[in-house]
């Protein structure tokens, strides 16, 4: 119903579709009425990572417009690439409103449109923008919201195995003897499981693991 409600709102604003986006350093996951091949596209290629649209969320914090055809003499030819195949979806200008969440994560609302150009002043209600995107954030987190593309970290299976027994309570020289490895390969797996999970500790990359069921 939420779902059908913002794809009602967004049409009544005069826009053609949506994205609600939740970035974490593990997982990233997407709530949106886009294309279905464009979601799957965007995420599984990591177009996060190109999107010149969330690396300006990230920088300014505040509610932007954006225009396909407006960065196209400054921007590399990957970012003219991005531009290029998301036109060709029918997403060529958008409004952004980017938010900060818990543990210094990002959620961001883009509501997009097929014209060339868009402008904040006119089309959008800053301060009310911001306040629906926060209302937003929290109904998704609360109904745990089914995403409609989502991505996140994978772990090797001596990774998973090593943080598994890790989550046990075991250590490094005692999963060594469990599983018939030298203490040097179970620091070896435990490290870049750490590392893959963007964890600052192993007990943070064992929580992370064990909440993205991983383990």
């Amino acid at each position: 119903m939420l779902k059908e409600a913002l794809t009602h709102a967004v049409h009544e604003l005069g826009f053609d579709c949506y994205a609600y986006l939740n970035i974490q350093p593990v997982r990233t996951y997407a709530v949106s009425n886009y294309p279905v091949e464009w979601r799957q596209r965007y995420l599984g290629r990591g177009y996060k990572d190109v999107d010149p649209v969330v690396t300006t969320a990230r920088a300014k914090m505040e509610a932007f417009t954006w225009a396909a055809e407006s960065p196209r003499r400054v921007s590399s030819g990957r970012v003219r690439s991005f531009y290029a195949e998301a036109g060709d979806f029918g997403i060529r200008s958008g409004v952004t409103i980017p938010l900060k969440t818990a543990f210094g994560h990002m959620s961001m609302l883009t509501v997009a449109s097929r014209k060339p150009s868009l402008s904040l002043e006119r089309d959008i209600d800053q301060l009310a923008a911001v306040t629906a995107v926060a209302l937003l954030h929290a109904k998704f987190e609360q109904q745990e919201a089914e995403p409609t593309a989502s991505v996140q970290v994978e772990l090797t299976a001596r990774q998973a195995l090593c943080l598994k027994w890790s989550a046990e309570g075991k250590s490094m020289r005692a999963i060594a003897a469990i599983e018939g490895m030298s203490f040097a390969t179970v620091n070896f797996h435990l490290n870049n499981a750490r590392k893959a999970l963007d964890a600052g500790s192993l007990a943070q990359a064992t929580a992370r693991a064990t909440k993205l069921k991983l383990i």
